[in-house]
């Protein structure tokens, strides 16, 4: 039985059909078949010579659709005054850069290749969709589980405006849609991270810094777009020491604080109110400690409260590791020189004495920059290798860097402990690497179990599953423990998911095919990664799996959006809950749950 099943669910209106939704514009977003990108270009007038920052003090400023709400962020340093809200006249510099943006976009680099093609990656699901007040939802099947009290949010990709020229699906402003639950009760919500980068260019009216991704493609078009950026910032129309990164990646929560994440810039801190609204408190550098970026995915010892991350780049150090103490507090950076080539290190894996860190043969490549090709792509003459260092390691003299061929990973599922002498870890292996970024819909990977022998320095390796999975997740109690079971997202093909498996890692010991349940989404239904809810995480008792998978599922079909709760403990993930949302999610990243005891905390500190 599918997750759409009429046998399940009420049938779904047809598309012409009325959806209960607040207004038309949320109206239109249920429409199916989105061919293009349906946000335009806004006009608008621009302070001279102003560069639009974060805000020292107060939140971020809420629109007229929602009410306000007095909080206290703590702000990077060195920030300038709050954005103009209202209209000023248009410069001839900013005339000027606009114009010159035209003529690279349209002569010097064209969006040539589907991969960059915004007509292409924008359409259907993928397109953007505007902002949604918090709006009371029907929940459409079964009843929703006292344990999800609190507020599912799920990051991603959304421009703000219509591409002017290449871009890629890692390229959009952040994005994130919310569900807050009470009592059996749902109110959806869907915001933008108030980034630097967001609050400039809708001060201006129109994009302004170059897309990271898609904006540097060969010599030529870096030249011409780096230049460009250089003027309009030394015009003050930006200052890049404020950022540039979207915080579309994921979500964390450490410190009794919430943060919104992209690897490209620090955290943004957020919060969500009571009536389930999401307010975006500011760019934190945790009191000037944290230095320009932070990893999308940091690891929070559910035991111990601390919460480990690292950052990385292409100027040595090329990767720094660090943590944070259960009170959200810095502590000092390990810088790790032994990686002596820029590496594109999207994830790591922590287990009760080690962190891991996966150099892959994706990487970041100036030279095939210069040759025409992006700045990030795979050298597949490099060797994979896995470099283990010790948890709490002050400087990098511990650390080991292991050789694994052929093992390339974006993302990482769990690792632990076994024995004084071995590490394990699971994670998807990427078996197409050379299409990463260009060719989304080739890559397949398939999650591996590894083991490495610190003594004698084997490593092993044996397959969990053959299915193409990736955005895998597990009970979050399990984090650097040794666990069981793994919930996974199936691609066909990425970055498209039409359904989630639930694998038993033990079986791979035994050669089998570790899938011990499945949940197709159904025909024309896609979703994204799941999330694991413990139905009691305070029960020390409790079994792994006892608990729930939730996701936003799309059918695109019809152009209605669902959230689903999902039995984890069921060999066919039985859906035990559907929401109708009111508007339109489009397919994102990563998503993370918070209790409603969590939430309250959030609201006391703020």
């Amino acid at each position: 039985m599918d997750a759409f099943s009429s046998s399940f669910i009420p049938k779904m209106p047809h598309p012409t059909k009325r959806i209960h939704t607040p207004n038309l514009s949320t109206l239109a977003q249920t429409i199916p078949h989105i061919s293009s990108v349906r946000i335009e270009d806004r006009k608008a007038t621009i302070p001279p010579s102003t560069t639009p920052p974060t805000p020292k003090q107060g939140h971020e400023a809420r629109r007229a659709d929602s009410r306000s709400a007095q909080v206290s962020p703590r702000p990077v340093k060195q920030q300038a005054a709050m954005i103009r809200s209202q209209p000023v006249q248009q410069t001839l510099p900013v005339v000027v850069f606009n114009l010159l943006d035209n003529v690279i976009n349209n002569f010097v680099d064209p969006p040539l290749r589907p991969s960059v093609d915004p007509k292409h990656v924008l359409s259907d699901n993928f397109a953007p969709v505007e902002e949604l007040p918090p709006t009371r939802c029907e929940v459409i099947s079964g009843s929703l589980p006292s344990c999800l009290d609190g507020v599912y949010i799920r990051n991603g990709p959304n421009p703000q405006f219509l591409p002017r020229g290449p871009y890629h699906l890692f390229d959009g402003d952040g994005m994130l849609h919310s569900i807050r639950i009470s009592k059996g009760e749902a109110t959806f919500c869907s915001r933008y991270v108030r980034t630097y980068k967001y609050k400039v260019e809708k001060a201006m009216g129109s994009p302004v810094i170059p897309n990271v991704f898609s904006g540097f493609n060969g010599l030529t078009a870096s030249a011409a777009r780096g230049s460009l950026a250089a003027f309009r910032a030394l015009t003050g129309q930006f200052n890049p020491v404020n950022g540039i990164g979207l915080a579309n990646t994921s979500l964390a929560h450490f410190g009794n604080r919430l943060y919104a994440l992209g690897e490209s810039d620090l955290p943004y801190e957020v919060r969500v109110t009571q009536d389930g609204d999401i307010e975006t408190v500011g760019r934190q550098d945790f009191d000037g400690q944290l230095f320009m970026s932070m990893t999308a995915h940091p690891k929070m010892d559910t035991d111990t409260g601390e919460t480990f991350a690292f950052r990385y780049g292409p100027i040595p150090p090329f990767l720094t590791y660090f943590h944070f103490n259960p009170n959200g507090k810095k502590q000092q950076d390990v810088p790790i020189f032994s990686m002596t080539s820029p590496s594109f290190l999207h994830d790591f894996a922590m287990t009760k004495t080690y962190a891991i860190f996966a150099e892959s043969q994706i990487c970041m490549n100036p030279m095939e920059m210069i040759k025409g090709g992006s700045p990030v792509g795979a050298d597949l003459s490099k060797v994979p290798r896995l470099g283990i260092l010790p948890r709490y390691a002050k400087d990098e003299s511990r650390i080991r860097w292991f050789d694994v061929p052929g093992f390339n990973i974006v993302h990482a599922i769990n690792a632990w402990d076994e024995g004084p002498d071995e590490i394990v870890l699971v994670a998807p292996n990427i078996l197409s690497v050379e299409h990463t970024l260009e060719r989304l819909e080739l890559i397949h990977a398939s999650i591996e179990k590894v083991r490495i022998n610190l003594k004698t320095g084997h490593v092993s390796r044996q397959p969990v599953s053959s299915k193409n999975l990736d955005f895998a997740v597990i009970n979050p109690s399990y984090i650097s423990k040794r666990n069981q079971y793994v919930y996974a997202a199936i691609g066909d093909p990425m970055p498209k998911i039409t359904g989630v498996v639930k694998l038993d890692v033990s079986m791979a010991e035994r050669n089998a095919e570790a899938v011990v349940g499945i949940r197709s989404f159904g025909e024309g239904c896609f979703g994204g990664e799941p999330f694991f809810v413990a139905k009691d995480p305070k029960n020390t008792e409790a079994e792994e799996d006892e608990g729930y998978l939730i996701s936003y599922v799309h059918n695109e079909r019809t152009g209605e959006s669902r959230f689903l709760v999902m039995d984890a403990k069921s060999p066919s993930l039985e859906v035990v809950a559907a929401v109708r949302l009111p508007a339109r999610v489009p397919y994102g990243f990563h998503g993370l749950f918070v209790s409603k005891n969590d939430l309250n905390n959030l609201a006391r500190v703020l």
